[in-house]
C-alpha cells in the first residue's frame, strides 16, 4: 500500500465579504417609468446603473489554414503581401491580369527610320531580258525587298545560299547582284503581283489572278527556257488561272504543261523562304536547285559529266597464285641488260650467291669471272678494308 504522509492542515484566508445591492436596487433604477431615482443609496464599490457599460465582445480569432502553422503562414502573408499592400487592391484574392502585366516589346527599327506605310507605296522592279535560261518568279515584294530595291534579301532567305550550292552560279553572290544575273549566268527575276505587301496572305485572290495573266503575258515576251516558280502555291493558282487544271497531288520538279504559244519549260521548286515548314533548311531544297541545273543543261544540250559507276572486284586465290609463279620465274630469267651494265656476262657458277666476293688467301678460288683480279670492283687487299668510296665502286651505265 501507499502510504500517505502527514496531512497538513489547510489554511484558509478569510475573504472580504462585500454586501450585496439593497432590495430593489435594479427595479427602481430599471422599472421606473419616470426615470427619477429613488431615495435607495447603491452600497459601498457599486457605481449607479446608468454608469455601468456592458464588456466589450472579445473579437473572433483568425482560422486557420490546414496543414500549415500559423507563424509561417503569417510570416508568408507578410511576405507576400507587400505589394499589394501598397496598391490597397486586394484582400486577399487574386488580382486580374489586365494590360498591365503585359510586357511591352521593344520595337526594332528595320527600316532605318522608314515607316512600313511608305514601304507599301514601292514597288521592285523585273529583271528580264531576251535570251534567259532561267527567270525565278516569286508571289510578290515583301517589306524588306521594297526596302533594299533587290530580290531575296532577307537575311534567312535560303535563295542565293541554294543558288550557289547547287553550281548554278560559281561565286558566292547575294541580292545586291542580282542585277548582274542576267549576263553572267542567263538568270532574272519577276513576280506575279507587283504590289508590296507585310505578307502573302494580304493579297486577294482577284489580285493574283490578274497578277498571274501578266505575269503569262511576260513569259511570252522574253521566252526564257525555264520558268520557275518559287513555291508551289503560286504554281497552283497559277495552273488554274492559265491552263484551266487545279493541281490535286502536284510534285516538285518539272511540269507537264508549257507556256501556251512557245517553248518555256514550267518548273516549281519549294520555297526559298525560311518560313517552309515542309523544307525548313537550305541543305533540303539544294537537291531541287541541283536539278534544275541538269534541265538547264540538257535544253542547251551541254552533256553532264558521267557519273561514277560502282566497279565490282572478284578475288580467286588460284589464279593469284599461279600469276605469282610467273612473276618469279621472269624475275628469275637472264636479263642481257644487266650484264652490260656491270661489264661483261655472269658466269654460271654453283658458288655463286649473288654478293661480293672479298679478296683471300687464294685468289684463285674465285670463280666469277667478274670478280676478277682485273676488275677493281669490290676489290680488298688482305687484312684490310675497302679504302675506296662506295660510291667509287658503282661502274659507270652511261655507255
Amino acid at each position: 500500500m501507499r502510504k500517505s504522509g502527514p496531512r497538513t492542515p489547510a489554511i484558509m484566508e478569510a475573504q472580504p465579504t462585500v454586501p450585496g445591492p439593497p432590495p430593489g436596487y435594479g427595479q427602481h433604477w430599471y422599472h421606473n417609468p419616470s426615470q427619477q431615482p429613488v431615495d435607495v443609496q447603491p452600497p459601498d464599490g457599486y457605481p449607479p446603473p446608468g454608469l455601468l457599460q456592458p464588456a466589450p465582445e472579445a473579437a473572433p480569432a483568425p482560422k486557420r489554414k490546414r496543414g500549415r502553422p500559423a507563424g509561417t503562414q503569417q510570416k508568408k502573408s507578410e511576405g507576400a503581401g507587400t505589394k499589394r499592400a501598397k496598391t490597397g487592391k486586394s484582400k486577399g484574392k487574386q488580382e486580374k491580369i489586365t494590360d498591365s502585366f503585359k510586357t511591352v516589346k521593344r520595337k526594332i527599327d528595320r527600316f532605318n527610320g522608314t515607316s512600313e506605310a511608305e514601304l507599301l507605296t514601292k514597288t521592285l522592279p523585273d529583271i528580264l531580258t531576251y535570251g534567259l535560261d532561267i527567270v525565278i518568279i516569286g508571289i510578290n515584294p515583301g517589306l524588306m525587298a521594297a526596302y533594299k530595291g533587290h530580290h531575296y534579301p532577307g537575311p534567312g532567305n535560303h535563295f542565293w545560299k541554294c543558288l550557289f550550292l547547287s553550281g548554278l552560279i560559281d561565286v558566292p553572290l547575294n541580292h545586291m547582284d542580282d542585277g548582274s544575273l542576267p549576263e553572267k549566268y542567263g538568270i532574272g527575276f519577276t513576280n506575279m503581283v507587283e504590289r508590296t505587301t507585310p505578307g502573302s496572305k494580304d493579297l486577294k485572290s482577284k489580285e493574283i489572278r490578274e497578277g498571274g495573266k501578266i505575269l503569262l503575258q511576260k513569259l511570252q515576251k522574253y521566252k526564257p527556257r525555264i520558268a520557275v516558280f518559287n513555291g508551289k502555291c503560286i504554281y497552283e493558282i497559277f495552273s488554274k488561272e492559265v491552263f484551266g487544271v487545279k493541281v490535286k497531288k502536284m510534285e516538285f520538279g518539272q511540269q507537264p504543261h508549257q507556256i501556251p504559244d512557245g517553248e518555256t519549260v514550267v518548273y516549281v521548286m519549294p520555297s526559298s523562304s525560311a518560313r517552309c515548314a515542309q523544307f525548313p533548311r537550305a541543305q533540303d531544297k539544294v537537291h531541287y536547285y541541283i536539278k534544275l541545273k541538269e534541265l538547264r543543261n540538257h535544253l542547251k544540250g551541254i552533256k553532264s559529266a558521267p557519273e561514277v559507276s560502282e566497279v565490282e572486284y572478284s578475288f580467286d586465290l588460284h589464279k593469284a597464285q599461279a600469276d605469282a609463279k610467273k612473276m618469279a620465274i621472269k624475275e628469275e630469267k637472264h636479263d642481257p641488260g644487266y650484264d652490260a651494265a656491270y661489264g661483261g656476262p655472269v658466269e654460271n657458277s654453283a658458288d655463286t650467291n649473288g654478293q661480293c666476293n672479298f679478296a683471300t688467301a687464294e685468289p684463285a678460288a674465285t670463280s666469277n669471272s667478274e670478280f676478277n683480279a682485273d676488275s677493281t670492283f669490290c676489290q680488298v687487299p688482305d687484312g684490310q678494308w675497302m679504302t675506296q668510296s662506295f660510291t667509287d665502286q658503282i661502274p659507270s651505265i652511261n655507255n
